[in-house]
C-alpha cells in the first residue's frame, strides 16, 4: 500500500477507534484524527517486526484494518492517560 492509502486508512482507523473508545478527548477531532494516521503506521509496522504477520498491499485485508485499528486503540489509550485531565 503506498502512503496515501496508510493516510485514509489511518483516518478511518482513527473514527473506528473513537467509536469503540467514547468520551473526550485532548485534541477532539483533530487529534483524534491524527492518533488514527500515527496508530495505523505504528500498528502496520508492529505487525510485521514482531508478529510475523506483515501487512498485505490489499487495502481490504482484514489482518491489515486489525493492526491499524490495534495501533490507534493504543495510542489513543495512551494519550488519554498522558493528557487526559488536560480539559477540565
Amino acid at each position: 500500500m503506498g502512503i496515501i492509502s496508510w493516510i485514509i486508512l489511518g483516518l478511518l482507523a482513527g473514527a473506528i477507534a473513537k467509536l469503540l473508545l467514547p468520551g473526550r478527548d485532548p485534541g477532539g477531532f483533530v487529534g483524534t484524527t491524527l492518533i488514527g494516521i500515527v496508530g495505523a503506521f505504528l500498528g502496520g509496522w508492529i505487525s510485521a517486526r514482531w508478529l510475523d504477520h506483515p501487512v498485505t498491499k490489499n487495502f481490504y485485508d482484514g489482518a491489515t484494518w486489525v493492526a491499524a485499528i490495534g495501533g490507534s486503540l493504543v495510542l489513543l489509550i495512551v494519550y488519554r492517560i498522558l493528557f487526559g485531565n488536560s480539559r477540565d
